[in-house]
């Protein structure tokens, strides 16, 4: 998916749940301190910044999500190793042919 059409379903997504919980765009706006213009920007796709994306998301109830969308990274065998004071070995090659 190009970049627009991904802001355009976030934008979609975002108007549907908002109506779901019977909010007008200007009680989202008011609750998650942005402009009316702002949300419906949102909606039809536009760009905004993570901060008001994040905000929005929050009134919405829906932070959490973003866990989602990036996770933590999980530990790397070598730093595991690592952590647990294990002594980290290189392998080596045999010159056998």
């Amino acid at each position: 998916m190009t970049t627009p059409s991904i802001l355009k379903e976030m934008g979609s997504r975002l108007k549907e749940y908002r109506l779901r919980k019977g909010l007008m765009q200007s009680e989202l706006a008011e609750s998650a301190d942005v402009g009316v213009g702002t949300i419906a920007k949102m909606e039809r796709g536009g760009a905004v910044s993570v901060q008001i994306l994040l905000s929005v998301l929050r009134s919405l109830g829906m932070l959490e999500n973003v866990e989602q969308l990036l996770p933590e990274p999980p530990i790397s065998p070598l730093l595991l190793r690592k952590l647990q004071g294990g002594k980290i070995q290189r392998i080596k090659r045999s010159n056998a042919k």
